[in-house]
């Protein structure tokens, strides 16, 4: 049986579990615990990040949603035609996905955004089950390297399989593969990643299901 999704109390990586911890005595009404997958159980497009961050999904319990990153993920899907409706950095607003999931090589925020070997390792087997679980599934876009390698090391292959870089592609376990610069604000500020090279990516990725 698959399990692309791990309980909501994921006892498994301690320093995360204790993370966790932390965040829900400091703010108990956040969601705290493992971000699930969201978005189209049919899509042919799987977005793979890297981790919730702190006052993001972990805080709302929906990947990228309420951290800078997600105004200009979920703004970039909708330009490409992978997403409907309004994005207000919520689980409750009106944003969809179309033939398009997101989720995260790590499922629990890490301190400092950055997880280690160990967990990434940990984590693995929901990210093989969420690839399993998605029967249409064509191409996956990585943000980051994190994902990047996490991403192969689930289909069997070393990391690094397909070369780091944005825009670099390659095949994997049947999918294509098409790695990019995460959205975060480091890159989006230091202008790294801009708008427009961004929404290539999902250009790009529009072209890949439609060949």
């Amino acid at each position: 049986m698959l399990n692309p999704e791990p309980p909501r109390d994921c006892p498994l990586c301690p320093r995360l579990v204790g993370y966790r911890r932390e965040n829900q005595a400091q703010n108990p009404d956040w969601w705290n615990g493992p971000a699930p997958s969201f978005g189209d159980p049919n899509a042919r497009l799987l977005v793979a990040g890297l981790a919730p961050g702190r006052t993001g999904a972990n805080r709302t319990g929906r990947p990228f949603t309420g951290d800078h990153a997600g105004w200009l993920l979920y703004e970039t899907l909708k330009k490409t035609g992978f997403a409907r409706g309004t994005y207000e950095a919520r689980p409750d607003d009106t944003i969809q996905l179309i033939d398009c999931m997101i989720t995260n090589a790590v499922r629990c925020a890490p301190p400092q955004n950055k997880p280690l070997p160990i967990e990434e390792a940990t984590c693995r087997p929901f990210l093989i089950d969420r690839l399993a679980a998605l029967p249409r599934l064509k191409v996956i876009v990585t943000l980051g390297d994190v994902s990047r390698r996490s991403l192969l090391k689930s289909l069997g292959l070393p990391g690094t399989a397909i070369p780091a870089g944005h825009g670099v592609e390659g095949e994997a376990g049947g999918y294509r593969i098409l790695n990019s610069y995460h959205c975060s604000r480091l890159n989006t500020n230091t202008g790294r990643l801009t708008p427009e090279m961004f929404e290539d990516i999902f250009r790009r990725a529009r072209q890949m299901l439609d060949d």
